[in-house]
């Protein structure tokens, strides 16, 4: 299916998470789709689980390779090209102990997330094949779960925030299309 391709609020948008053996060499956004195809969305299952009632996404993709210099006597930093560092990659998500028990234990632990925007929610009940129906736009990138923190609240849900590292490159924007 095509990328989303009209303007809209990101409100079908999903974080999924491939849990079992990476493949080496494993550095392209078809090789990392592949690693997601048979899965259910939204299902866990024994290599696959899609981080549950997530608030706040981070911004995705690869960042500027810009450094700003100062110089002495100028008023403003002048910019040169440099090595970008990647993005602080932290999920926000509505904090049930029970939802979180699965991604506890993916600490530390390579795995290849996967970012899902799509134009429609994608159920459970459909069944995952080479590319799925909604019209979608994937990221892929190899990391780790680095650290979850639970934010206590009086006033409103408990929260928690999922900090992710990222191990590889950002592989898409993609649409991987049935082989």
């Amino acid at each position: 299916m095509a990328h989303i391709s009209t303007l809209g609020a990101g409100i079908f948008t999903y974080l999924d998470i491939f849990k079992g053996t990476i493949p080496a060499a494993t550095d392209t956004a078809a090789e990392c789709a592949a690693l997601f195809v048979g899965s259910t969305p939204g299902t866990a299952d024994a290599t696959h689980v899609r981080m549950p009632s997530v608030r706040e996404f981070p911004s995705i993709g690869t960042p500027a390779n810009i450094v700003n210099v100062p110089v002495y006597g100028q008023k403003t930093s002048s910019q040169v090209q440099g090595q970008s560092d990647a993005p602080t990659l932290e999920v926000t998500v509505n904090y049930v102990a029970a939802d979180m028990d699965a991604f506890h234990t993916l600490i530390g632990t390579a795995c290849v997330f996967r970012f899902m925007m799509t134009a429609s929610a994608v159920t459970t009940n459909e069944t995952a094949a080479a590319t799925l129906a909604p019209e979608n736009t994937e990221f892929y990138f190899l990391g780790k779960i680095e650290a979850i923190l639970i934010n206590p609240a009086l006033t409103d849900a408990n929260t928690a925030t999922v900090t992710l590292s990222a191990q590889s490159d950002f592989f898409g924007p993609a649409t991987i299309a049935a082989s």
